[in-house]
């Protein structure tokens, strides 16, 4: 596993024991009450991000971190402290894999962190919430989007956008002009499986017909599942992709002419993918960074632009998780988990997409979404933004915990 310490650890000072030269009379120098409290107070506060520098979802794991760092500055005042204890972040790589994720969540819940959180991948995520709420510990998932990390349990939350939220998304884009026969398009994956219940429970409830075509993960070669998108002769294909192979997806559906007999509505992902999309997409938005208009966005935006560079796709995740964390030591001090918990339940904050609240019924993190289109200038892609949808009209329906 590859660490990051962003912070140096605090070298504990031995004890000395001090012995009286009575027969039978030993003492230790402990400290007091008021100096142990005083020590504490003064002890990092440790938190474990688990998340993918390596692996599938690298390059969102890239955007989520540095979020995180520069929401760290924002939240802190430029300090890295709250209440006079340092923040101290251990950052792990899982690789885009579960397995390796959970290594590391058991590592740092065995080394005491109460605050973890990262997870990129929602295969990840899926695994990681059943841990937090087993060993009692505050989770802060990051961009994985499946619906079932809200409401698994009240020790996990979310800093990003969920499934449902991008579906009603298309739903307010496309109105009623989606047609009768919906094909999902994803890949065979938390992520994916989540996005074909999301468009049958929202899109398919109005009394069309919803197919999907789930794609493996291993996949390279996307021509033949480009045909069977074509073949099906839909009214409206749903692509719901994540990762590195966004690309040579969409050059085999350009290729096969779908976009010339089929409405398509997806999901703007990363700049880099810009180049490579299909005209006439429906393009709803996570986030782009000309988007929002607030002084938490400007702050982001003016920052970036100082290193010739400017938010991503996942860069709020990362921002708002680092919001959510100060929030967190700043009424919980970072070893209370339910003060931590309740904190966050039904906090409403501005975070670079604007205005948030998270549901204390099932932690969702309600936000608002946005519809934009591709243009091209001066030979690159450019996001124009359409429409923000507020968070009230892109809500997804609560999932209480279980009982």
């Amino acid at each position: 596993m590859h660490r990051i310490r962003w912070s140096r650890l605090a070298v504990a000072a031995t004890s000395a024991v001090l012995a009286a030269g009575f027969v039978g009379a030993a003492a230790s120098a402990q400290p007091s009450g008021s100096q142990a409290t005083a020590r504490k107070a003064a002890d990092p506060v440790k938190v474990g991000i688990i998340y993918s520098r390596t692996g599938l979802l690298s390059a969102y794991g890239a955007q989520y971190i540095q979020g995180l760092k520069l929401g760290l500055e924002y939240a802190t005042k430029g300090t890295g402290k709250v209440n006079g204890r340092k923040i101290e972040i251990t950052a792990v790589d899982d690789g885009t894999d579960p397995a390796k994720a959970v290594t590391a969540a058991k590592d740092l819940i065995g080394r005491g962190y109460k605050i973890i959180g990262g997870s990129v991948s929602s295969g990840v995520a899926l695994q990681i919430a059943p841990l937090a709420e087993q060993n009692r510990v505050l989770n802060i998932s990051g961009p994985a989007a499946t619906d079932l990390i809200t409401g698994a349990n009240r020790y996990t939350f979310r800093s990003g956008r969920q499934s449902i939220q991008d579906t009603l998304a298309v739903k307010e884009i496309l109105g009623k002009g989606v047609g009768k026969k919906i094909v999902v398009l994803a890949q065979d994956s938390a992520f994916g499986q989540g996005n074909v219940a999301a468009v049958r429970t929202h899109l398919g409830g109005r009394g069309h017909n919803v197919s999907s075509i789930l794609v493996p993960l291993s996949t390279s070669d996307f021509t033949p599942y480009a045909e069977r998108a074509k073949q099906q002769n839909a009214d409206l294909l749903f692509v719901a992709w994540a990762g590195t192979t966004g690309p040579a997806l969409w050059r085999a559906l350009d290729q096969q002419g779908v976009s010339r007999s089929v409405t398509i509505a997806t999901g703007l992902a990363e700049r880099a993918t810009w180049g490579s999309y299909v005209s006439g997409i429906n393009f709803l938005s996570h986030y782009v960074w000309n988007a929002p208009k607030n002084k938490v966005n400007d702050w982001l935006v003016k920052k970036m632009k100082r290193r010739s560079q400017a938010p991503d796709i996942f860069t709020p995740d990362g921002f708002v998780a680092a919001q959510m964390i100060v929030r967190a030591v700043q009424k919980g001090g970072g070893d209370d988990v339910d003060k931590m918990i309740s904190a966050l339940e039904g906090w409403k904050f501005i975070g670079p997409k604007g205005p948030q609240r998270i549901r204390p019924e099932d932690h969702a993190m309600l936000q608002p979404m946005f519809q934009v289109r591709l243009r091209t200038v001066k030979g690159k892609q450019v996001a124009v933004p359409v429409k923000t949808f507020s968070p009230g009209n892109v809500q997804p329906p609560v999932r209480p915990f279980p009982s």
